[in-house]
């Protein structure tokens, strides 16, 4: 058993570094492999893409964790940082089936949102018990006490290394210019985030909804699905000579013939 040193407010602080280094990440990368793909990127979304993304984050990271929260037996307003990506995914797919917008936009923010998740599930581990992200109690050796002498599973470490290791694989597939890494990151993102997140919901005191889910599961498989099937049509366009991006029919946008996508 480990005892976790907890600050009550830490947790901004780990915020504002999983920004910083994300951001840092992001423009390393971009400097390194991403470039082309951020140009398209302009190219096809319009000024209005960061509003929809934007509100759909903060609708959806408020709506969710004031949702699970408030079903609770000390019901509060909270934030998800799940519930803010798949309130993004929904105000962006909106907001490209509106303008005509075809093909993966995420895929600049892949790495960053990737490192910044795994910095901020630090920060609620150090918040402590405030935080409300802590897990069941457990026997395991590696269990954590936040303070109350209860051995708890530490899922906000589970979380932090499974994104960390996502960072890492999606760094060596960029360095070998692997296809999904360069062109279907954002969706690999949503499946693997769900993935991990969904076991993890089994550790952690929510209430459920549906049989042994609680609503944090049923957001993570939409995720997953999201992702799967986004993937799958990404690949079939791709098979079919299709362009990463497509507006309103638009020819498609020239690229770089070393530059595999």
């Amino acid at each position: 058993m480990t005892v976790v040193p907890t600050l009550p407010g830490i947790h901004l602080a780990f915020d504002l570094l999983g920004w910083l280094a994300g951001a840092g990440l992001g423009a390393a990368l971009y400097r390194w492999r991403l470039r082309p793909l951020v140009e398209r990127t302009a190219r096809a979304v319009g000024p209005g893409y960061v509003l929809a993304l934007v509100t759909g984050a903060v609708t959806g990271a408020w709506l969710s964790g004031s949702l699970n929260t408030l079903l609770s037996t000390s019901p509060s307003l909270s934030h998800s940082v799940l519930g803010a990506l798949a309130g993004a995914v929904v105000g962006v797919e909106v907001y490209k089936l509106a303008r005509g917008v075809r093909g993966s936009t995420g895929g600049v923010f892949t790495g960053s949102l990737a490192l910044g998740i795994a910095i901020g599930r630090l920060g609620c581990l150090f918040q402590g018990l405030s935080d409300r992200t802590y897990g069941t109690p457990t026997r395991l050796p590696w269990g954590i006490d936040l303070g109350d002498h209860i051995v708890r599973h530490p899922v906000q470490v589970y979380e932090a290394l499974a994104m960390l290791g996502f960072v890492a694989v999606y760094v060596a597939a960029l360095a070998r210019r692997a296809p999904w890494a360069l062109r279907r990151s954002f969706y690999v993102l949503c499946i693997w985030y769900g993935a991990q997140r969904f076991a993890w919901e089994f550790l952690k005191p929510y209430p459920t909804l549906a049989g042994p889910f609680n609503l944090f599961h049923l957001i993570c498989l939409g995720l997953i699905v999201y992702g799967g099937v986004m993937y799958g049509r990404d690949v079939r366009q791709e098979r079919r000579g299709g362009a990463p991006f497509q507006e309103g029919g638009a020819v498609s946008v020239p690229r770089p013939d070393h530059e595999p996508v």
